[in-house]
């Protein structure tokens, strides 16, 4: 296995979130953004590696927000499911005028527009070098976005689940944005994240990285070539794994 500052990955997950997607908009998808995003994908595939990447929807609805107004929760959380498949879709449109081949799979059946999420499928598509984008989280309501990446990121084997983060540039044990002097970690372990409560993700994708030995990448999507930076493997932002030392990075 390789990557973090040991050479490119051989196959990866990216969890991106809809946030991420929008630039300096307040709502929706910048297409400057989006663009630059398909650019530094398709380098990498271009260079070997096998990219599989995961959407969250929060640019357009946030599930968890919405039924706090009243709605019904799982109603809310359905609909958001929508929002990463526009998101999807607008990925693989870019993706793919860059002429990356890109296939699309939900959770939730949409016949028309994409594949089903079919796990064996998927890792087809990957050993073609086809980028594999997964939309509609998990297909099921009260579940986040990051609990769908970390479960396909093993569902499909990868060796690595780059979060993508939209304005943090790694782990902290503070919120650097109300606390100065918040310390940054160069490398932290599954379970002193969870412990220690540190804002990697939500706890159920967390506890299933840590139950299955999937290291975790995050960091900011918006420095300048974050995502091929962390495709390619390089030191970036900070690396969740299992073993307590970063001299046994993956």
């Amino acid at each position: 296995m390789t990557g973090h500052g040991r050479g490119r990955y051989r196959r990866a997950l990216v969890k991106l979130s809809g946030e991420a997607l929008m630039g300096s908009r307040p709502f929706g998808i910048d297409p400057v953004t989006l663009n630059d995003l398909a650019r530094q994908i398709k380098q990498a595939v271009d260079e070997g590696v096998q990219v599989a990447v995961s959407v969250g929807g929060g640019n357009f609805w946030r599930g968890a927000t919405v039924a706090e107004t009243g709605m019904d929760r799982a109603t809310a959380d359905y609909a958001g499911m929508l929002g990463t498949i526009m998101n999807a879709l607008a990925l693989q449109d870019a993706l793919e005028k860059r002429g990356a081949v890109v296939r699309t799979q939900t959770a939730l059946p949409i016949a028309q527009v994409a594949e089903p999420y079919i796990r064996r499928r998927a890792i087809r598509h990957l050993e073609k070098g086809r980028v594999v984008i997964f939309a509609a989280g998990t297909g099921n309501p009260f579940m986040t976005t990051d609990t769908a990446g970390a479960l396909r990121a093993i569902e499909t084997d990868c060796e690595v689940l780059l979060m993508a983060k939209n304005g943090v540039d790694g782990v902290y044990d503070a919120d650097p944005a109300k606390v100065p002097g918040a310390k940054k970690f160069e490398h932290v372990t599954h379970i002193e994240a969870i412990q220690r409560r540190l804002q990697v993700m939500d706890i159920t994708a967390l506890s299933m990285c840590m139950e299955h030995h999937m290291p975790i990448v995050v960091f900011d999507v918006a420095a300048p070539d974050a995502v091929y930076r962390a495709l390619r493997g390089d030191t970036i932002g900070t690396l969740v794994s299992a073993s307590p030392e970063p001299a046994a990075h993956p």
